[in-house]
């Protein structure tokens, strides 16, 4: 009987042990990511920061400030139950919302590249759009925790897509779709609504890219790109030029010659182009097999979340981080039109990498309650 006893307690503390140990393998490729996009922004962003601001490693400085904060972030999620993010969804959401609108006022947003997407707190610029990718994540999730209908998913959805295409910021708007629609198909959403729903947003994405001059240049130009060479296509064709110039091997770290003021949005969008230039189609290689691994792990930790709410949060935050991954790779290889979406992890920018760093730690919260022994 004793024995028995015992027997049953050690199980028990092996269980509990168990719950509370995190995926350390997805913390390694998390802190792979952000050393690499470190060593990638100083490389690619010092031609700009030299010729902007008089110091080649301003942006350096100021993206190693941020990715600071964002391992801050990193940890306190990662601490932090991932029920309390369910009670405090709706209102996250809700801010998320109020921020997406003032950044359309033109006191309090500002716009920069034809676009109004930043909020200028005075001390530091940042994107609401990338709090809602993280808060839209959060409120799908408590919407499929509480078995709500199809109406309860769209609507907030859809909210959310126009308040970013008014700023207006398209590729930001398929990201949302992207996390919107992984989170829907994974919630028990009958599957006519979801088929409705892709159907209708794809009729919708290439209506709004047909009555706007721009994004129907960008659109002509993927697919005629020998068409206006140092207008329209410049960008993609600088992009591929330094692809090629990278070969199997690449030119070297650090002796990419396209980062020098060729390569428009060098430390930003085309900062993939840059890696495969100086590191080639290895390097590159590399990176898109740590996204996918990322991915698997992801998706892995949402197969063996212990309830619906960290299931369908983690498919969100996985699809969310590898969605604009592979949008950002396929526009920089040509497979898609140009969309202006950074590389998570790796391209510059404060607002990207904390929230990015942020929702990685819910992930990790999420893998300590895992319901299958991790292998």
């Amino acid at each position: 009987m004793d024995s028995g006893f015992r027997l049953y307690n050690v199980r028990k503390i092996k269980l509990a042990k168990q719950k509370l140990s995190f995926d350390h393998n997805l913390l390694i490729l998390i802190l792979v990511f952000v050393f690499v996009g470190l060593i990638a922004v100083a490389d690619a962003s010092a031609p700009q920061a030299l010729n902007t601001y008089g110091d080649k490693f301003y942006l350096f400085k100021q993206q190693l400030m941020w990715a600071g904060v964002g391992m801050v972030a990193l940890f306190m999620t990662s601490k932090i139950n991932y029920k309390f993010w369910e009670k405090v969804a709706t209102p996250i959401f809700l801010l998320s919302l109020i921020l997406l609108f003032i950044v359309l006022l033109p006191h309090l947003g500002f716009k920069a590249l034809g676009a109004r997407r930043w909020i200028d707190t005075g001390l530091f610029n940042f994107q609401p759009s990338e709090i809602v990718k993280l808060s839209l994540s959060l409120f799908l999730a408590k919407v499929a925790s509480k078995n709500k209908n199809a109406i309860s998913y769209f609507l907030p959805l859809i909210i959310v897509i126009v308040l970013i295409m008014l700023q207006p910021d398209l590729g930001t708007a398929l990201i949302v779709s992207t996390i919107g629609l992984g989170q829907i198909f994974v919630s028990g959403v009958s599957l006519l609504y979801f088929a409705g729903a892709v159907l209708i947003g794809s009729l919708g994405t290439l209506g709004l890219v047909l009555i706007s001059p721009y994004r129907k240049e960008r659109l002509l130009t993927f697919l005629q790109m020998e068409r206006d060479p140092l207008g329209a296509s410049y960008h993609i064709r600088q992009v591929l030029l330094g692809l090629g110039a990278g070969g199997i091997f690449g030119v070297g770290l650090g002796a990419s010659r396209q980062k020098y003021l060729f390569l428009p949005e060098a430390s930003t969008d085309s900062i993939f182009a840059v890696i495969a230039e100086e590191l080639g189609l290895i390097g590159a290689a590399v990176i898109i097999f740590l996204f996918g691994f990322f991915i698997y792990k992801g998706l892995k930790i949402a197969m063996n979340a212990p309830d619906s709410f960290s299931k369908v949060l983690a498919v969100g935050i996985t699809a969310w981080i590898g969605g604009q991954a592979f949008l950002n790779i396929a526009s920089m290889v040509a497979l898609v039109p140009l969309t202006g979406v950074p590389l998570p992890f790796i391209s510059y920018g404060g607002s990207g990498l904390v929230t990015v760093l942020s929702a990685c730690g819910i992930l990790l919260n999420i893998s300590r309650y895992s319901t299958h022994e991790r292998k």
